[in-house]
Order: structure tokens, then C-alpha cells, then sequence
């Protein structure tokens, strides 16, 4: 890949990660499972305070499945910021991202607190199909949870 296009799929990438926090914050669970590549793997064990270690999940659509139902009563609201995007090969890229997020949540049953204020990093691959760019594995880093 010359410099132009490695420009380009860094900016595809880019507008990949903005999808993925508009359609998580929206709740538009077909659109956020289209950001992933079929066989992801999500590892938010250490998304937590204590970290939880059933947090890994395989697959795109369990992803969707696991995620859906504890999402649905929380308002969140997510940032990404100061993308560090290294294109590896034609169809392969890493990624990490400092990240913020708000969790409003409606109904305790679901999770322990009533509103949590995160800060972290997502450490994410990236992987070039037919239809463009996908989220091929993401692990959340947290720096620091603030919750009530």
C-alpha cells in the first residue's frame, strides 16, 4: 500500500469506530453488529470494577446477544478520541483509542450502580472484508471508574 491509501483505509477505520459509538449509544443493534467482522472477539473483562472474568465473548452475533439486553435500560453515552491507527497489510490494521463513557442506568436490576463515568482505552484489530473495514477483536482498558 502506498502512503494515499493507507490514508484512506485510516479514515475508513476512523468512521468504522464512529459507527460503532452512534449505533451503541442509539441502541440500533443490527448496525453495531455490522461493524464487526463474524468471528470477533470481545474482551471486556477489565471493563469493570472488579474486572469480571466472563466478560470474553466469540462471535459477533453472541456479542449482540450479551450485549442488547443489559444496554437496553442504560442511556450511555460514548467517546473516542486520539486514534492511534497502524495499517499492517492490505487487510489488517491495530488500533488504540482513548476513550470516555457515561452510563445512565434505569433500573439496578441489570448492574450494580446508578450512573458510572469511565475513562480507558479500547485495543482493537481491524480486518478488510468484501464490504470494507470491520472490527475484528476489542478489549476495553479502563484508567479509572467513577460509579454511584
Amino acid at each position: 500500500m502506498d502512503a494515499i491509501e493507507k490514508l484512506l483505509a485510516i479514515e475508513e477505520i476512523k468512521k468504522l469506530k464512529a459507527r460503532y459509538f452512534r449505533c451503541m449509544d442509539t441502541k440500533d443493534w443490527a448496525g453495531l453488529e455490522a461493524v464487526f467482522t463474524e468471528d470477533l472477539h470481545a474482551d471486556f473483562r477489565e471493563g469493570s470494577d472488579p474486572p469480571f472474568e466472563g466478560a470474553i465473548t466469540d462471535g459477533r452475533r453472541p456479542y449482540i446477544e450479551m450485549l442488547a439486553p443489559i444496554l437496553n435500560g442504560i442511556v450511555t453515552v460514548h467517546h473516542g478520541h486520539m486514534p492511534e491507527i497502524h495499517i499492517t497489510s492490505p487487510t489488517t490494521a491495530t488500533g488504540i483509542w482513548a476513550m470516555e463513557d457515561k452510563l445512565w442506568v434505569k433500573d439496578r436490576s441489570v448492574v450494580p450502580y446508578g450512573f458510572l463515568h469511565g475513562y480507558g482505552h479500547y485495543h482493537e484489530t481491524y480486518r478488510c472484508e468484501a464490504d470494507g473495514w470491520k472490527i475484528a477483536s476489542v478489549r476495553l482498558t479502563r484508567l479509572r471508574i467513577d460509579q454511584e
